[in-house]
């Protein structure tokens, strides 16, 4: 953790009742022993990560996440696991509540929890506690990193069909300095890069919009220029279908995201060789 952890407000009892729970369940995760990590940091949330996370406001926090390598949780039953009484573990191992409970507690502070987690290799839960005060020195610090990373009027295609997170990426992209062109679904993303191949520089692609999705979108515009940068984007849980396009893309940006996320990433990608 950080020796400049800023300041929460909490019940101590119940947050640790919450990272002993958690603690609980990476144990549990890996019969077979593994890594249990406990780590603490500053974040600062923005208007982009706030839109696109419905509990999150912009702010300060200290984020305290719990991961381990063990079994993972599949896709299907991930959006369940904070439901009470829900349990993957045998008959008299488990009540199911511990998660309902965290997540309870969680919420009575505040805070909100993201968890992310791939079948085979491991579970991330990450704990978002508000700061006591916003400190405008992370905001001074998060500004002069934007500064570093913008753009120098270069054509971003930024294909997205939900209205607020599109609105709010290509009102970032031209306030720090990238031209941006808007798509609101696969079949407009081709249309227009097609029009303009020879001006755009780096394609953001959700990956599950409708008429036509990200994967097939990619496949399509790589058809007609092969050397493109293209940056899928897509929640964390649905990473695992990135996987058949892997290939055919630069990078990957994780919804949902801050200003300086995905600033840094297309800087990333612009500079690669």
């Amino acid at each position: 953790y950080s020796d400049k952890l800023l300041t929460i407000s909490g019940d101590v009892t119940q947050l640790h009742q919450v990272i002993m729970n958690l603690c609980v369940n990476a144990r549990d995760a890996m019969p077979d022993g593994g890594t249990l990590s406990i780590t603490a940091s500053n974040f600062f949330i923005d208007e982009n990560y706030a839109r696109m996370h419905t509990e999150a406001q912009v702010g300060s926090y200290v984020v305290i996440a719990v991961s381990d390598t063990g079994i993972g949780i599949p896709p299907e039953i991930l959006y369940r696991i904070f439901e009470p009484f829900f349990t993957t573990k045998e008959f008299g191992k488990g009540t199911g509540l511990g998660l309902s409970t965290s997540l309870a507690i969680v919420k009575s502070h505040g805070e909100f929890i993201n968890v992310y987690s791939e079948v085979g290799k491991g579970t991330k839960f990450s704990i978002y506690l508000p700061a006591i005060k916003t400190r405008t020195e992370i905001q001074n610090a998060q500004e002069q990193k934007l500064e570093l990373l913008s753009g120098h009027g270069e054509l971003v295609l930024v294909a997205e069909d939900e209205d607020s997170v599109r609105d709010v990426t290509v009102s970032t992209l031209e306030k720090n300095g990238y031209i941006a062109l808007a798509a609101e679904d696969g079949a407009d993303a081709v249309a227009l890069y097609a029009q303009n191949k020879d001006k755009v520089k780096v394609v953001l692609m959700d990956m599950m919009m409708p008429i036509m999705d990200g994967q097939a979108s990619i496949r399509a515009i790589r058809k007609i220029n092969y050397e493109v940068k293209i940056i899928a984007v897509s929640g964390l849980a649905e990473k695992e279908k990135l996987k058949n396009v892997a290939d055919y893309t630069n990078s990957f940006l994780p919804k949902p995201y801050t200003a300086e996320k995905l600033l840094k990433t297309i800087h990333e990608v612009l500079s690669a060789k």
